[in-house]
């Protein structure tokens, strides 16, 4: 049988740009195969997934050379709307994926496309939906839905297209452990009924739950190696690419990372951000979201909020920054009433990432979007170009501060994003997901700069990567149904397994090696850190029971 997807001698350059995004690519992908494709953020991933769908060179426009081959047809000349027949996609951000405004119409717009009947519509979305287990979403509007949410959402209406080739572009970004894992499992199950899936992903160590049968590293446009999994951990560099921290630990041996030293340090119990008895609801009959928190946010607090998909984890952090207000009860900022300031009041002392970048990206280039915040702040002009350059500096951005943001993959994105709040020099940094779309070696960098950037008074980061809390943070809450579930040290909050299977919270290599090693460290820290301790655990015997 004639393989599903062929690529020979593929390169392209975009047309606003003098470097090639691709060069010389050539692999094959086999009925039911999982090819894991991985790489630094713009090494050429999500290119290859625009010249696959068909989106290069029609909407992407640009000069192209060497082949696509979809069934034994070229996909240049196919049209866009045979190609959706034969190619789903499920885009990084599901913002840009979603059109429709209830969930039921989302998950029937490609199949009402085709002009199928009204009962196979019915069974094809049923049957996508149930896949995923998100029937209960049937009636909800796609505005409300939390990201993990719009994820699933996306990826039902494509598999209810009932593809060949499924092109999955950093599927588990906005995905809670649990539910990454459920899509993993999901994603083998379809590999295993004929569908050959490309799955471009930086959360390796995931990955490797379902065995993927090749995998493709991608490096300066161009393959750097192609083959088994195993393989791939004897060439790749570990500090350009998350693996298991067994590994990391052996290979840091040698060279451990010091220490890192946050800039800010608790001191006591001076508070910034108040929550008094806060509940909300998006409504007077909808649900209510967050019930009855009580929580500060207090000056040196490094502090992850984790909780699965819909939890309330972004809700509860909007009225931080006053984007929501309190159904009942009281936010305080410092010691004013939230419902008492502005938006932008609040934003001269908390600086807010959103988790999607589309949501807050739209100057002309990277420079004029740093630019935006500080200039409204009225910050003196010497000032503001200091902060700007460091920002771009800090999130690995040199040399693409001309570049519109909006044409920057979306791990670029999300870092300009990041940039413009570092730029405006809040008192208070918030993150939504601030590593989603992150390749391992910009994750390290610009989170290791911000924790140690002098003159922020405390950080705070949702996130699904229970390895960013175990990294990073001196304060760990979990969320759970609209309530915190516990509050307190990494040390003490990330060992209680009952209470993380609860959250939806999955231990990873690196949470387990510090469980092992708090004997002898007394806290957290990364596995490039943990090497120091090596000779502590046994050495050998360590290692030993690690990798086998």
């Amino acid at each position: 049988m004639a393989q599903p997807l062929v690529v020979r001698d593929l390169s392209f350059r975009y047309r606003s740009r003098d470097e090639y995004a691709l060069r010389d690519i050539s692999f094959a992908l086999d009925e039911g195969e999982i090819l894991l494709v991985a790489g630094a953020s713009g090494c050429g991933k999500t290119t290859l997934i625009r010249c696959i769908n068909g989106l290069i060179p029609r909407s992407y426009k640009g000069e192209v050379s060497g082949d696509v081959i979809l069934e034994d047809q070229d996909v240049f000349r196919y049209s866009l709307a045979r190609i959706s027949q034969l190619v789903g996609t499920v885009l990084q951000d599901p913002e840009r994926q979603i059109l429709g405004s209830k969930v039921a119409a989302e998950v029937a717009f490609g199949l009402e496309n085709l002009g199928l009947s009204r009962s196979e519509i019915r069974e094809r979305m049923s049957q996508a939906m149930a896949l995923l287990g998100i029937e209960h979403l049937k009636e909800r509007e796609t505005f409300l839905l939390s990201g993990g949410e719009k994820q699933k959402v996306a990826l039902a209406g494509v598999l209810a297209m009932e593809p060949k080739v499924l092109l999955l572009d950093e599927p588990l970004a906005s995905l809670d452990p649990a539910s990454a894992q459920e899509a993993l499992r999901l994603f083998r199950k379809l590999a295993d009924g004929g569908i050959s899936i490309l799955l471009v992903e930086h959360r390796v160590e995931d990955t490797m739950l379902i065995d993927p049968d090749r995998v493709m590293y991608m490096k300066d446009s161009q393959i750097k190696y192609l083959g088994s999994i195993a393989g791939m951990m004897d060439v790749v560099d570990h500090s350009e690419l998350k693996l298991p921290a067994e590994i990391v630990i052996q290979r840091s041996i040698d060279s451990p990372s010091p220490v890192l030293v946050p800039a800010i340090q608790p001191n006591g119990r001076e508070s910034l951000i108040s929550f008094q008895d806060v509940s909300f609801a998006y409504s007077s009959d909808s649900p209510t979201v967050i019930h009855n928190v009580n929580l500060a946010i207090r000056k040196g607090d490094i502090t992850a909020i984790l909780g699965p998909n819909g939890a309330g984890k972004t809700t509860l952090v909007k009225h931080a920054i006053g984007l929501l207000k309190p159904t009942q009860g009281q936010v305080l900022v410092g010691e004013s009433d939230s419902q008492k300031l502005s938006v932008a009041q609040i934003a001269s002392t908390v600086g807010y990432v959103f988790q999607s970048p589309s949501h807050m990206l739209f100057a002309p280039t990277v420079k004029q979007e740093l630019e935006f915040g500080p200039t409204n702040l009225e910050h003196d002009p010497k000032v503001m170009e200091e902060n700007v350059k460091r920002a771009i500096e800090t999130v690995n951005m040199v040399g693409l501060e001309e570049n519109p943001p909006l044409s920057l993959s979306f791990g670029q994105q999300k870092r300009v994003s990041i940039a413009a709040i570092l730029a405006m020099q809040s008192k208070i940094l918030v993150m939504d997901e601030p590593t989603a779309g992150q390749d391992y070696a910009n994750y390290v960098a610009f989170m290791d700069s911000i924790i140690q950037m002098p003159g922020f008074e405390a950080i705070l980061f949702i996130t699904h990567d229970v390895d960013l809390a175990v990294r990073y943070a001196n304060r760990v809450i979990l969320v759970h149904d609209g309530q915190v579930a516990a509050d307190g040290e990494p040390e003490q909050v990330l060992t209680d397994s009952v209470l993380l299977e609860r959250c939806n919270i999955v231990s990873t290599t690196l949470l387990q090696a510090n469980i092992d090693y708090l004997p002898q460290t007394g806290n957290f820290m990364s596995a490039e850190t943990l090497a120091r301790h090596y000779g502590d655990m046994g050495g050998d015997a360590y290692s030993r029971k690690s990798v086998h």
